[in-house]
């Protein structure tokens, strides 16, 4: 049975594609004003207004008012148990790089092996 969304669900508010990009945008750990979030978005106001309030709810993006402007930045904390979760994955795939890393060095070798076979071979003829 799936569990209902809750809106501070980190994992709920990045599995929205759209807002892993405005997080891509403020991962530079810069003030962003809205305007500034939806010039890069190339996206609506009224959208990335959306999805900038369920980043916040989440705890992912911090927002103070500075003068007329509301400046939102990454808060990288919010994604700690993000991180946490996938560190527990981590050796999957770690494993299979180093399997991928020896394959290709066994090949390389053998490749060598063989290229050096192939000039004594010449040599002896």
């Amino acid at each position: 049975m799936t569990r209902m969304a809750h809106p501070t669900d980190v994992f709920s508010a990045i599995a929205e594609p759209r807002r892993r990009e405005v997080i891509a945008v403020l991962s530079d750990g810069q003030e962003y004003a809205v305007n500034e979030i939806i010039l890069r978005m190339k996206m609506p106001q009224p959208a990335v207004s959306k999805h900038l309030g369920a980043l916040r709810k989440a705890g992912v993006v911090t927002v103070v008012k500075r003068g007329q402007h509301r400046m939102y930045r990454l808060n990288a904390e919010g994604l700690k148990p993000v991180h946490d979760w996938i560190k527990v994955f981590e050796h999957y795939w770690t494993h299979q790089v180093d399997q991928i890393k020896q394959r290709a060095e066994r090949k390389a070798l053998e490749r060598m092996i063989r290229v050096d076979d192939g000039s004594n071979q010449k040599k002896e003829e």
